[in-house]
């Protein structure tokens, strides 16, 4: 299983679209869950990250392995991805993958991330971000099952 788990609402109906779609696709291959938490406005960042942090925490099962998605994280290709699913689901029945909030994530749940991805030094709205992981995760199915979309 799949689980992502992310900080706010999807608010623009093309996101929420194209995010359904990548989940009717991805449904083929894996059960899928997206969890969303809360997210704070205050101009304090460190507030903001301890209240978003309780709240990813309650999501994240102390079996799952974590992916935590940070701009300081690996960056690697699709094929890389594709095995690194692949050989996680292996050993771990669950992957969870933290999409954070606008600050961020706090450091406490990178310190318990089994692995830091990145996807670009570039920053993107979360609302599209949600909605490109979504799509990558499809793509390394297609990967997994050597079945024709990745080019």
């Amino acid at each position: 299983m799949i689980k992502i788990v992310c900080v706010g609402k999807i608010k623009e109906k093309f996101y929420r679209d194209g995010i359904n779609e990548y989940l009717k696709r991805l449904s083929k291959y894996t059960k899928i869950e997206i969890v969303e938490v809360e997210d704070y406005n205050d101009n304090n960042k460190n507030i903001v990250l301890e209240k978003e942090k309780d709240l990813i925490l309650k999501k994240i099962n102390s079996k799952d392995y974590i992916i935590t998605m940070e701009i300081e994280g690996n960056l690697i290709d699709s094929v890389a991805l594709a095995n690194k699913i692949d050989n996680i689901l292996i050993n771990n029945s669950n992957i969870t993958f933290v999409i954070g909030g606008s600050y961020g994530i706090h450091q406490d749940i990178k310190n318990i991330s089994n692995y830091k991805l990145s996807f670009s030094k570039l920053t993107f709205p979360h609302q599209l971000f949600r909605l490109i992981l979504l799509e990558q995760i499809y793509r390394s199915f297609k990967i997994i099952k050597n079945e024709t979309y990745h080019k």
